[in-house]
């Protein structure tokens, strides 16, 4: 029989297409119902590397995905949320997260995929509500990971007649390391992997391949899923790359240890299918389960010794950004709130020093266009979004107690300086982002124009780092100075206005130039205002 070599092929990456989409559809749609807790549930229940390895499996399952999960930990590690250590039992845990789809792929129910898909998209375009859509996007996106699954088999069906394929069959039976690599180099080319499982599901339970050779393949799909992590963490932070390697480090001795214990592990897989009654599919995903499950209890107690090697491979003080307050003692409130107080403010001082390295973040990125000055900068306006909330809450509870007229004040000016910093925030990150349009869409600024930017930045961080020593030393004299260098930032901003003008009309610069080069001027602007406004409170003007 004359094998239609453009019907498999078209036919299985086809079938490849929509199981990929629909695995990350549904797991946006499982994202955003959870909102944004995602990162709290992380940063509240990793109190150790066992709820770790818990919270881990919960957030994989929920967004389908272990590298997502990777990718959400470094961040949390970075910005000090999570030590190496708790990092490393999400990890674990996100590697036998992954495990589920296995399973569910397990059942099938390819015959019932339509009318499953059918059901989903009819709740997404006849439903106007959020939560409807969402769960017709989980239900369509999970009837699409069985009908790609099931068109990948059916084009895999007509090779069990090709001689050429069933001699790799036998090399992969007769080597495993050459399985190994297989199952790696395909999910590193294919980028997840549940998409390489399923394919070896397909492959096992049309006959293709036996077991003993399917295993190899397993263990390398695992070694090949860190590979995005690691490509992921390459030229950020230390922490970033600390975790990528715990991930290489769990994933290669586990299938070190399990290529040693191939021939029991076949045997206990073959004997379970058996004794359950287990579909080709299902014994595959029990295979994947047992792998990351065991090789999770096996490595489990040396967390600690894999943090230690990974700090000493990849040395490098950790440059963090600790989301977390460090002076909001709840116990002050009720034994002193005028002690909260100051408490508060501390915070609130700490909150400040982070949008003036905000804005020193953003100025680096506008002059080098070195993306880490942009992830730095996100990350900080992330920090400050966070002290917002708790600082916010923590004023909230004071302002219940019973405090003196002159605390009264104090926290009136408080609250309304959390919110200025808070809107700082906000407006380094719209800059950054006018940057991120520059540099996607090759915009160039001119050096005049360039020269205006570096003068308007110097005078604004100086303005908001002023505003906050006036706050911390409570001085009349330094919130006087801030109303004055206002004042220059905003002529500043008139007069940059008038030059953008004359550039334009001479031809100089670009009308996208002129509009990333405006709108700069126009948050640096509102920087200045929201100074002026600390200083103000200070001064008595907003009590």
């Amino acid at each position: 029989m004359e094998m239609n070599w453009q019907e498999i092929l078209f036919t299985f990456f086809g079938g490849l297409g929509v199981f990929l989409f629909s695995i990350k559809y549904m797991g946006d749609a499982l994202q955003k119902a959870a909102g944004d807790k995602l990162r709290d549930i992380l940063d509240r229940f990793t109190t150790n590397p066992f709820m770790g390895v818990l919270v881990g499996i919960i957030v994989t399952i929920l967004i389908q995905s272990s590298s997502g999960t990777t990718v959400i930990v470094v961040g949390l590690v970075s910005a000090g949320f999570m030590t190496l250590r708790q990092a490393i039992g999400v990890i674990m845990g996100a590697n036998i997260g992954t495990t589920v789809t296995a399973f569910i792929i397990g059942l099938d129910v390819g015959a019932y995929s339509l009318p499953i898909m059918a059901v989903g998209a009819f709740l997404i375009f006849f439903f106007k509500k959020n939560k409807v859509q969402n769960i017709g996007q989980v239900i369509f996106g999970f009837g699409g990971l069985f009908f790609g699954m099931e068109t990948m088999s059916g084009a895999m069906k007509p090779l069990r007649e090709l001689p050429a394929f069933i001699d790799m069959t036998v090399n992969l039976s007769e080597m495993p390391i050459l399985g190994v690599a297989v199952g790696t180099i395909f999910t590193l080319i294919v980028q997840s992997s549940s998409g390489t499982v399923a394919i070896l599901q397909g492959l096992y339970s049309e006959g293709l391949v036996d077991l003993k050779a399917a295993l190899p393949v397993l263990f390398g799909d695992n070694i090949g899923t860190t590979i995005t992590a690691v490509l992921a963490a390459l030229g950020t932070s230390v922490a970033a790359r600390r975790a990528a390697a715990v991930h290489v480090l769990f994933n290669v001795i586990g299938s070190v240890i399990f290529l040693i214990l191939l021939v029991p592990f076949t045997a206990y897989v073959a004997w379970l299918g058996s004794t359950l009654g287990l579909e080709p599919k299902m014994e595959i995903a029990f295979a994947h389960g047992t792998f990351n499950i065991a090789n999770t209890i096996i490595q489990f107690p040396l967390i600690g010794l894999w943090a230690y090697l990974v700090t000493k491979v990849i040395p490098g003080e950790e440059v963090t950004i600790e989301f977390k307050p460090k002076h909001l003692d709840i116990h002050f409130i009720e034994q002193s709130p005028s002690i909260a107080l100051g408490q508060a403010k501390e915070e609130i001082l700490r909150m400040g020093q982070y949008s003036v390295q905000g804005l020193q973040e953003t100025y680096e990125y506008l002059k080098t266009k070195s993306s880490k000055h942009a992830q730095t900068g996100y990350q900080l306006e992330d920090a400050i979004n966070n002290l917002d909330s708790k600082i916010t809450d923590y004023l909230v509870l004071i302002s219940a107690e019973s405090i003196s007229a002159a605390d009264s004040t104090r926290h009136t000016m408080l609250m309304e300086t959390v919110r200025d910093i808070e809107r700082i925030g906000d407006h380094f990150e719209n800059i950054i982002e006018l940057i991120d349009y520059q540099v996607n869409n090759r915009v160039n600024i001119t050096e005049d124009a360039m020269e205006d930017l570096r003068e308007m930045f110097t005078l604004t961080i100086a303005t908001v780092q002023k505003a906050l020593d006036a706050l911390d030393t409570t001085s009349h004299e330094l919130a006087r100075e801030v109303a004055e260098q206002e004042d220059l930032i905003d002529k500043m901003e008139r007069k940059f206005r008038k030059k953008h003008i004359l550039r334009l009309n001479e031809g100089a610069c670009s009308a996208q130039a002129g509009i990333v080069f405006v709108d700069i001027v126009s948050n640096l602007e509102r920087i200045g205002d929201h100074s002026v406004n600390i200083a103000e409170a200070i001064l008595g003007n907003r009590a």
